[in-house]
């Protein structure tokens, strides 16, 4: 992970010191002030990459101290974390309205929690991400709607149609995954058994040697959790770590979240170079796709960057094309048509459409739409 520095402010300097430590383990750059004052000058002067704060500061409220930050262009956009032993509801929303994206609690879980929100700062940036393969991110607001399916049959159909590049795809399904069982694979390698390794062990090399390729499917495979238990925890900065070492080692990363939007997921879906969103036609699934994309928006993801795939496979009744795109207010890319028991036998063959049922017009529907969002991705890196 690169090195960035931290800003700690805070007029405990026991407290200060302590968290200074924790975050020294982490190989992070450290600056401390005792007053909001010196906060603001050490900010504007050093341009620390994240600041934490106490609102309890003896100059000025932690309110006061956010505002003054958000009101300079230099700091205005600077990640802003306040670290607090005042557990009050009001105390917390005032500081997240006067510009705190995090507002924490100092308790036995504080450090733990602060890790996760610093890695989650750090983890993903627009420059990272912007670097090594393309990554297509597949989620749905609803499970059952096939995500899981749709992201391994992309994946393989690009892979068939570029063999001179190389292809992976991560399940990022949580807690549990669901790629491994659709494509036949059955080791022992999961993402929980890499998580216990050290980042410096499982880096691109590892994983564009490491990874187990899938045959019939032409890509290689970071299977997901096995245990719900043991998935919880997972930590932001090792999904970052599996991230950016896939991208540099392979051409093209598809990542499957399904439904699992989280803290952990959110950066991916921001950051990723196209989004694929899977839509069934029934009303409660578009309305629950329309919710999320509202708040997707709210967090900066782009209608442009997002590639909707409506899919019919409960049946032909439901919302057709059209009406969908009027009620989510977003183009649909691609329809694939209900295929009776076609695709479950697929699965449960693990093998691809493609294969199993070549001279279906759906495989001219994955064929084809697996080019489309390879060229939109493209387009959005490059433009």
């Amino acid at each position: 992970m690169p090195k960035h520095k931290i800003l700690i402010v805070d007029s405990d300097a026991a407290s200060r010191n302590f968290v200074a430590r924790k975050l020294q383990e982490q190989k992070f750059d450290i600056l401390q002030a005792g007053s909001a004052k010196e906060g603001l000058i050490f900010t504007w002067r050093d341009h620390p990459d994240l600041v934490i704060a106490d609102p309890a500061l003896p100059d000025l409220t932690g309110e006061e101290f956010a505002a003054k930050l958000r009101n300079d262009s230099r700091t205005e956009k600077i990640p802003l974390v306040a670290l607090s032993s005042d557990h009050n509801p009001e105390r917390i929303k005032s500081c997240r309205e006067a510009g705190f994206n995090e507002y924490i609690t100092k308790s036995g879980q504080a450090i733990s929690t602060l890790n996760e929100v610093v890695n989650r700062f750090f983890g993903i940036s627009e420059e990272v991400m912007k670097q090594g393969g393309l990554m297509i991110v597949f989620m749905s607001a609803k499970g059952g709607t096939g995500t899981s399916s749709i992201c391994a049959n992309a994946a393989s159909n690009l892979a068939k149609q570029k063999p001179e590049s190389r292809v992976a795809v991560a399940d990022l399904v949580l807690p549990i995954g669901s790629i491994a069982s659709i494509i036949g694979y059955e080791g022992e390698q999961t993402i929980l058994s890499l998580a216990e390794k050290t980042s410096d062990e499982t880096g691109p090399d590892f994983l564009g040697r490491e990874l187990p390729f899938m045959e019939t499917w032409q890509f290689n495979l970071l299977a997901g959790s096995t245990d719900p238990e043991l998935s919880s925890h997972l930590t932001s900065g090792r999904i970052w770590d599996f991230v950016t070492g896939l991208k540099s080692a392979y051409d093209y990363v598809f990542i499957d979240i399904g439904r699992s939007l989280s803290k952990i997921t959110l950066p991916l879906v921001q950051h990723a170079d196209l989004l694929v969103v899977i839509v069934s036609t029934d009303v409660s699934t578009i309305s629950l796709t329309g919710n999320m994309l509202e708040y997707l928006g709210s967090k900066g993801v782009k209608k442009d960057s997002i590639y909707t795939i409506l899919n019919r496979h409960t049946g032909p009744e439901g919302l057709d094309k059209r009406e969908t795109e009027s009620t989510l207010g977003v183009k649909v890319n691609t329809v694939i048509p209900y295929l009776s028991t076609n695709f479950g036998f697929a699965n449960s063959q693990h093998c691809p459409f493609t294969i199993k049922f070549p001279n279906d017009t759906t495989s001219i529907i994955f064929y084809e739409s697996a080019q489309e969002m390879v060229a939109l991705a493209r387009k959005l890196r490059e433009g």
